[in-house]
């Protein structure tokens, strides 16, 4: 089975160290303590709606935002030349349900382009495999995320629960970077073979973790956090 996507993801401002237990939180800032991830920290960095008319998705995608008193109406998504455009302020999941992988050997890919990369905006953005429950409170997958700073993050989401895969933010020279902001592409691929799941950037294999320590089969799809500008194009989903 193949599918593909392609997609232009977008949204605007802000760097991110947003509190308490959301995912812009947990992908934002490493250096973050816990006593640093609060409410004024969150009032300082708040999801930024973006201009203009709230949109429906297009047919077959679903969307699952990060924190229950966000709106999708703030996740704008429009099918536009040949793909998608997402316009987000708050930070989310978007995927189909037919992308759903229940055994064996796959493989997922996609290219995602920062637009702009702000250099005081460092926000994640990459794959997620195994999604179960997504509209429910026991949503389940497995994130695979990079950031314009040259680095990349593998984590596990369990309900309001989330786990370091990867050793926090790890730097990669496999990791495309924009040190003084523009435009940045890294594509990203995660390969579930035997027993063992592969991750990497850019055809560079960063890292492998066994399949038993994952949420490896279920929905694939994207991840994209809060106000970024970010394009996806050839997502692919192969068993």
């Amino acid at each position: 089975m193949k599918r593909r996507w392609i997609f232009t993801l977008a949204a605007v401002f802000a760097f991110a160290a947003c509190a308490g237990e959301t995912e812009e939180t947990e992908d934002a800032e490493p250096a973050a303590s816990a006593a640093e991830e609060t409410a004024p920290a969150m009032e300082a960095d708040p999801d930024i709606a973006p201009e203009g008319e709230a949109t429906a998705l297009p047919a077959g995608y679903a969307v699952r935002l990060d924190q229950p008193s966000a709106s999708t109406d703030d996740y704008r998504v429009t099918a536009e030349d040949g793909g998608l455009h997402v316009r987000t302020g708050p930070a989310g999941i978007l995927y189909e349900e037919a992308t759903a992988v229940e055994s064996g050997d796959y493989s997922v890919s996609a290219t995602f382009t920062e637009v702009g990369a702000p250099p005081n905006h460092r926000e994640a953005f990459g794959l997620f495999i195994g999604g179960s429950d997504l509209e429910g409170e026991a949503q389940r997958y497995t994130y695979f995320l990079v950031r314009a700073d040259g680095r990349y993050l593998i984590k596990k989401r369990d309900g309001g629960e989330m786990s370091d895969v990867s050793d926090g933010w790890v730097d990669s020279e496999a990791v495309n970077g924009a040190a003084e902001g523009g435009d940045v592409t890294n594509t990203l691929a995660i390969e579930v073979r035997g027993d063992q799941a592969h991750f990497s950037v850019n055809g560079t294999e960063v890292a492998t973790h066994p399949v038993a320590e994952l949420d490896a089969y279920g929905i694939a799809g994207v991840r994209i956090n809060h106000n970024l500008d970010v394009r996806v194009e050839g997502f692919q989903l192969s068993n």
